[in-house]
């Protein structure tokens, strides 16, 4: 065979020919018909490419004591290439003047695979009626079809006009919630955590989200959303399908972080308390730096999203230098939509903090205390798709204010706010893009103020300021010892880029990376320490795995980080 290799492997795996070569008696005759057959079929496969002008010549030798011989010779000429593109619609679709239709139907015709002056091809003719018929179908109108299609070739001109009739069929609106699968737990967990209200306007990613909302909840173990397109279109029945968890669960666990080193945990939950029917969460968590046992109960969620909760917890964290030990009682209500998460909660917090060889620390601003505090956090995200977004933002807030508990009680706020952008710098699947970060916080209050620790801030990590220890940014007293501090500021650009594999993307990438952040007692001293290095994230089933080498050029050491996720 001799053809260009844009089309000479299409040829030599898919011609009819190829079948023949082991038959060893062919007649004569017989050969000569199949050599007619194959130009048809050579000539078939290059307009699957988009060649429809090909010369294609097929010569038959004769072997000395062998079977004859076939050349194949193909010049497939120009390609063809698009023309004109026409998009109609009907149905619902095509009519209505609601702004939604209106933004689908202009997605569709802006999202075409197929834009005039692109090479003609049968795959990718096939895969934007796919593409086409899959943004329609998304949301609204679950029963669209392509009513008519049409690839208009010209030869002689090397053009081919393409002509598409979308059919909408009717919007479709949500019913009533059908579920099926429940018995252990209270069947209003069902709709008040799916969130699919009679009505809505079909959409299938929030079909999509409502079942993430039931799997991660921790009630069930596995759930199914669907609808049936031949129902009544003006409230078509949701079919919920859930297989319910365990009641009760233990889980035991290890792990290692460069942080705090190696680690044990246990967990135990109950989903439902007798009594009160409350899930209760209990955790503890043994650890060199970060040891810590947590009970976290919650309510199911109210029909309007909120649900109360309580949780209590005792700390203790050892730095390197200074050990903190530290209880916490919280008691409020949560909500967690789509995008936000908020939290309204009263907070007792207590901390005592002592020299690892149990020396006592006068300093009242190193975070021995206590107090009572009520607080505000609010969580938005903005992210393409988690755990790997691509572009977007989140956005995060808390305030507080309350009053400290030992010595004279004396008021204090407390506020806190954090920024994560994800900037695309291609559309392009192996492009790269920016990872920026920034986060801040203040503790308002008379300098004699004795703040717990734990409302206090210290920074440096894996998750902070790559380049130095965790928590070793902090205000710095004597003997080498780093306390927190009322005033925080951090902030981090990182470049990453898919690591490419003949020509597509891995599922490893690099990064490179500027972290810098500092702890100060007053505002006008915040000096920020900078941290530079380079990296790789892993795709794993939990998010990200990140293996970091960075370089403080304060602490003037190379630190290796690891950490797992994606959280915001």
């Amino acid at each position: 065979m001799r053809a260009p290799e844009s089309v000479r492997s299409l040829i030599e795996r898919h011609n009819e020919l190829q079948r023949y070569q082991t038959i060893s008696d062919l007649e004569g005759s017989e050969l000569e018909r199949l050599m007619v057959l194959a130009e048809r079929n050579v000539r078939e496969l290059l307009g699957t490419q988009g060649y429809f002008s090909p010369r294609i010549q097929i010569k038959r030798t004769e072997a000395t004591g062998g079977p004859p011989k076939i050349f194949i010779d193909i010049e497939p000429g120009e390609p063809t290439l698009i023309g004109k593109v026409g998009i109609d619609f009907e149905g619902d679709i095509g009519q209505s003047s609601d702004p939604d239709a209106v933004a689908q139907r202009d997605e569709i015709r802006s999202g075409w695979g197929l834009p005039s002056g692109q090479q003609f091809t049968q795959d990718a003719w096939s895969s934007a009626k796919t593409e086409t018929l899959r943004r329609l179908v998304a949301r609204r109108y679950p029963a669209g079809r392509i009513s008519y299609s049409m690839a208009d070739v010209d030869p002689a001109a090397n053009m081919a006009h393409l002509g598409l009739q979308v059919d909408s069929g009717p919007l479709y609106r949500l019913g009533e919630l059908e579920v099926s699968g429940t018995s252990r737990y209270d069947p209003v967990l069902v709709p008040r955590l799916a969130r699919l209200a009679p009505g809505d306007v079909y959409d299938q990613r929030k079909l999509n989200d409502a079942q993430y909302r039931l799997t991660s909840s921790g009630y069930y173990d596995s759930a199914t959303i669907f609808i049936d397109p031949e129902d009544d279109p003006a409230a078509v029945p949701v079919q919920v399908q859930v297989t319910e968890a365990k009641l009760q669960k233990l889980v035991l666990g290890a792990g290692f972080s460069t942080d705090g080193g190696p680690r044990l945990s246990l967990e135990y939950r109950h989903n439902r308390v007798p009594r009160i029917g409350w899930r209760a969460v209990t955790k503890l968590q043994i650890e060199k730096t970060h040891s810590y046992l947590q009970t976290d109960w919650q309510g199911i969620p109210a029909e309007n999203g909120w649900r109360w909760g309580t949780l209590a917890k005792w700390d203790r964290l050892d730095d390197g230098e200074l050990v903190t030990t530290s209880q916490q009682f919280r008691f409020g209500r949560s909500r967690s939509d789509d995008r936000f998460d908020r939290h309204l909660y009263a907070q007792l917090d207590r901390s005592d903090v002592v020299k690892r060889d149990g020396a006592v620390l006068t300093d009242a601003r190193t975070g021995d205390g206590s107090a009572l505090s009520a607080n505000y956090v609010w969580t938005g995200r903005y992210f393409d798709s988690l755990p790997f977004p691509s572009r977007g933002y989140g956005l995060g807030a808390e305030l507080g204010g309350g009053y400290t508990l030992e010595g004279t009680r004396k008021p204090f706020l407390r506020a806190t706010a954090r920024w994560l952008g994800i900037v695309s710098l291609g559309e392009s699947a192996n492009s790269g893009r920016l990872s920026l970060r920034a986060e801040g916080g203040a503790v308002v209050a008379s300098r004699s103020t004795r703040i717990p620790s734990t409302l206090l801030f210290r920074t440096g990590g894996d998750a902070t300021v790559r380049g130095y220890a965790y928590r070793a940014i902090g205000i710095d007293y004597p003997d080498d010892v780093v306390g927190p501090g009322r005033y925080m500021a951090v902030g981090s650009v990182e470049w990453q880029r898919p690591i490419v594999r003949e020509g597509m993307p891995s599922g490893l990438e690099h990064t490179v990376f500027l972290d810098f952040g500092d702890v100060t007692d007053k505002p006008q001293d915040l000096r920020p320490r900078f941290g530079i290095g380079t990296g790789v994230r892993v795709r794993t089933p939990v998010g990200p795995l990140q293996v970091d080498v960075a370089y403080g050029l304060k602490s003037k050491r190379v630190r290796l980080h690891l950490s797992v996720g994606f959280v915001f």
